[in-house]
């Protein structure tokens, strides 16, 4: 794909050069709105608002909502009011509202002057509603029936209004604005008579969300019940509008992208990689960095106040990287195995007891297998092989008891904390592989150090 984009760039370059703009026209028409986008983001500042105003008005409104944030507002600044109107008039309400979320104050208030004032008003609604809701994702375009109108009457109704809704296949059927049922256009077009009501043929029990739920769970039903579009209703069950799977998409791909920023260690940015400064990735990297930092000095704590087991028995040291990498490693594959199953739904809260007996159980398997495995490679490998008398078969074995013992220890652990980060409000992906292993790292050290300063000094 990155290559195709590289030669439609160049393409377009040659042919701005040349000023065929009929033909640079031609070829934009064919392209899909998300690769027009992906082109535009990628070409000099200076031709972009020459290459936006070559193409048709509606394909033009659907390619600026798949651009980035830095070309749209670009363009927006250029924009004559006639420009930016004709624009906005060809966007959804729920796209409307994502740009103005993006864009600085100044561009906010000439965006919602040039709007008509049905769309001011509705972007201003979504506006007030929690970030990360139901209700800021939604759009309040959808299709409308009620449920004394026919088939014939309703499939009219879709005609005339549809041409303005995000979504037309899942009608929503309204009392009083009240949500009582759905019915989809399969529905009406295999109706045997075109005389029967709404009322005989929908859907009654609908499954929806209210403008308060957090987008994540939105999400989480989109693939759970397979929906194209989910209603949306406030506190009176009365209809406010629905999220389409597109913007359930958006959301999957967000959430994903900011849990692993935390489980890496950084915090969340808005931008891509490529369009960030060198100074936005030191800032979103360095108060990881130093709280990991801070945080693992009581593992130097530790090491110091064993400086004499490890004065008397040296050999101790080889092994301390081993134990400290396994006991990492343990509780970063429980941690991120719980993490998933939280964003899934699929534990919570009260299953932490189901959880930590399984994790034990496995972290027994886990480690009585690595401890045997590692008793051989000590007495065959640094024994014999690299004839270190110092590797006597109890330092052997206070390694393994050690390494058995910190797997127990670091996967339950790693199961515990994100359940916990969960219940006090906190995200989940916070306790992932760097603050786990600093937490296992001191933990390890601990046991270690117990068991080598009770069997060998």
């Amino acid at each position: 794909m990155a290559e195709h984009n590289v030669t439609v760039e160049s393409t377009l370059d040659a042919l701005l050069s040349e000023k065929k703009y009929a033909t640079i026209r031609d070829i934009l028409s064919t392209m899909n709105p998300a690769d027009i986008a992906s082109v535009f983001d990628e070409m000099e500042e200076e031709r972009l608002p020459l290459l936006f105003r070559l193409l048709p008005k509606e394909l033009a409104a659907e390619a600026f909502v798949e651009m980035e944030p830095e070309a749209q507002e670009l363009l927006i600044r250029g924009f004559s009011d006639s420009e930016l109107r004709e624009v906005l008039d060809e966007l959804y309400v729920d796209d409307a509202v994502d740009i103005v979320e993006e864009m600085p104050a100044n561009v906010v208030r000439r965006i919602l002057s040039q709007a008509d004032p049905q769309m001011r008003k509705e972007i201003n609604e979504i506006l007030r509603y929690p970030e990360n809701s139901a209700g800021s994702i939604m759009t309040t375009e959808y299709v409308s029936l009620r449920p004394n109108m026919t088939v014939e009457e309703s499939i009219l109704r879709i005609r005339r209004t549809g041409v303005d809704k995000e979504t037309i296949y899942t009608c929503y059927v309204t009392k009083s604005r009240t949500l009582i049922g759905l019915v989809t256009v399969k529905d009406l077009l295999l109706a045997q008579d075109d005389d029967t009501t709404i009322e005989e043929i929908m859907e009654t029990n609908v499954i929806s969300v209210n403008t308060h739920t957090d987008q994540e769970e939105v999400a989480r039903m989109f693939s759970k019940y397979d929906f194209l579009a989910l209603p949306v209703v406030d506190a009176e069950s009365r209809m406010v509008g629905i999220v389409t799977f597109d913007d359930a998409m958006d959301v999957m791909e967000d959430e994903v992208t900011e849990d692993m920023e935390i489980m890496g260690g950084m915090t969340p940015s808005d931008k891509t990689y490529l369009r960030s400064t060198v100074f936005d990735l030191f800032k979103h990297r360095i108060p990881w960095l130093m709280l990991l930092m801070v945080s693992a000095t009581f593992t130097g704590l530790i090491i110091t106040g064993f400086e004499n087991a490890l004065a008397a028995q040296v050999v101790l040291t080889a092994f301390i990287p081993m134990l400290m990498d396994t006991g990492g490693n343990s509780g970063s594959q429980s941690s991120v195995t719980i993490i998933r199953a939280l964003s899934l739904g699929e534990v919570e809260f009260r299953d932490l007891p189901r959880v930590v007996w399984k994790e034990i159980r496995t972290a027994v398997l886990c480690g009585v297998t690595l401890a045997a495995a590692c008793f051989l490679k000590i007495m065959l490998v640094d024994r014999l092989l690299l004839g270190n008398a110092d590797v006597t078969w109890l330092v052997a074995f206070v390694v393994c008891v050690t390494l058995a013992l910190t797997v127990l220890v670091a996967k339950i652990i790693g199961c515990s904390l994100p359940l916990l980060a969960k219940k006090i409000g906190f995200d989940p992906a916070v306790m992932a592989s760097p603050f786990i292993t600093t937490i296992v790292d001191a933990m390890s050290m601990l046991v270690y150090f117990g068991i080598a300063s009770a069997l060998l000094l």
